[in-house]
């Protein structure tokens, strides 16, 4: 006969593997600053495969355990909800990565590394977020890091009104504009990811304080 402490000791694994994802998705945005940091024409996506591998596996293992397991530290829905979420940052991440890798030798003027690098201090609030949940349903202390992805998000969204406003102010060619565009907003995409994620582990927290 099991134990109450063997039985939630099985659940408990899920924070574990929640973490491990988080910090796969920190570990991918970082490894774009560094990448959009030495303005290689020749980029190497080599980390972000990996990442995005880490990922998916995470993914798939959390899927088995759910099966699998009979007691489970948090809500199943919530666990899968933000697996998923999680998911989708590397993603966004490993997409803008391709799509930069193809056109990067005409884009060394562009200043990407500033987005990016917001893109990473979002993730990283991510990883204290879901760190946070193993502590406890605190909702102060998630509160105030909901507070500082918001405003991080708040000044991505400042920055891409002014990447419209010079995109239209006439000085660049069309598909240059087209190219821009879409790589800025697959960036704005991934810190829209980061949000999501933020807001499902938000709500965990309210529902169990």
């Amino acid at each position: 006969m099991f134990s109450l402490q063997t039985i939630f000791g099985k659940g408990d694994k899920f924070y574990g593997l929640l973490e491990a994802s988080a910090d796969a998705a920190r570990d991918s945005a970082a490894a774009l600053v560094k990448m959009l940091a030495t303005r290689q024409q020749a980029v190497s996506l080599d980390e972000f495969m990996l990442a995005r591998k880490r990922e998916k596996d995470l993914t798939a293992q959390i899927s088995r355990e759910l099966v699998n397991t009979f007691v489970t530290a948090l809500d199943r829905e919530d666990i899968e909800a933000l697996s998923a979420a999680l998911n989708k940052i590397t993603k966004a991440i490993s997409k803008f990565a391709e799509r930069y890798a193809l056109a990067a030798d005409r884009l060394g003027d562009i200043d990407f590394g500033t987005r990016a690098a917001l893109l990473e201090k979002a993730a990283e609030v991510i990883r204290q977020m879901v760190a946070q949940l193993r502590k406890g349903m605190n909702l102060e202390a998630m509160s105030a890091l909901n507070d500082r992805l918001q405003a991080i998000e708040n000044e991505a969204d400042r920055l891409l009104l002014e990447l419209y406003r010079d995109l239209y102010g006439g000085r660049h060619e069309p598909i240059r504009i087209l190219l821009l565009k879409d790589l800025f907003e697959l960036l704005e995409k991934a810190i829209d990811r980061c949000r999501d994620a933020g807001n499902v582990v938000y709500q965990i927290v309210l529902k169990n304080s």
